[in-house]
């Protein structure tokens, strides 16, 4: 097992989460992972996509299958504040040292959590976007019930952000492979409408 048992155990990965909590109908937010702490429009990383379901509203698929690389930080939000999550990255990058020339943005950007939370509302701004990149960090990640997993369910469980990883043996090249999830899956049933921070990686709570 790795350091933390996290997606940051991979060297310059950082991860920031927005948790927006209002009232009985608000449960949503961002959360997002960068790949490194650079420019990334001007130092792409190789990326790849696999379909587990059609049903997704993945943003920004198509560079990824055709090119093989990201440009921008990984944002997941709500479904319907996907606008909101690429509006955020083209911010973001057009504003980063050395992109004074750039004319596209291509941002990666996905999901859903309409049952928790009053999905409809589009609560989710592109500043609470740019917020969660600019507290993104190293080291241990908050999980459970915070940023884009607050509103999410998987089948009767409430789901939530999770993350772990490993070191392979020396032969495979002792690499260090990280993983980062957010769980949501459909159901009729939700058993439990709390979840659990694991850690206090940096984070911000709205309660309204």
């Amino acid at each position: 097992m790795a350091p933390v048992n996290a997606i940051t155990d991979v060297d310059g990965v950082r991860v920031g989460h927005v948790t927006l909590v209002e009232g009985s109908g608000i449960r949503t937010g961002v959360t997002v992972v960068l790949p490194h702490g650079g420019n990334l429009f001007q130092n792409k990383v190789p990326a790849g996509f696999a379909v587990g379901n059609g049903f997704g509203k993945f943003a920004g698929a198509t560079q990824v299958e055709e090119l093989g690389e990201i440009e921008t930080p990984i944002v997941l939000t709500n479904t319907l504040s996907v606008a909101e999550g690429i509006a955020g990255l083209v911010e973001w990058t057009l504003q980063l040292a050395g992109s004074e020339q750039v004319h596209s943005v291509n941002a990666v950007v996905e999901t859903n959590d309409g049952f928790l939370n009053d999905i409809r509302a589009r609560r989710v701004t592109e500043a609470d976007v740019i917020e969660a990149i600019r507290m993104a960090s190293a080291g241990p990640v908050a999980e459970g019930c915070i940023g884009a997993g607050t509103g999410t369910r998987a089948f009767d469980w409430k789901g939530g952000i999770g993350t772990s990883s490993r070191i392979l043996p020396k032969p495979m090249g002792g690499y260090i492979a990280g993983a980062g999830r957010r769980a949501r899956s459909c159901s009729t049933v939700v058993r439990s409408r709390t979840g659990v921070v694991k850690s206090a990686a940096p984070s911000r709570v709205r309660r309204g």
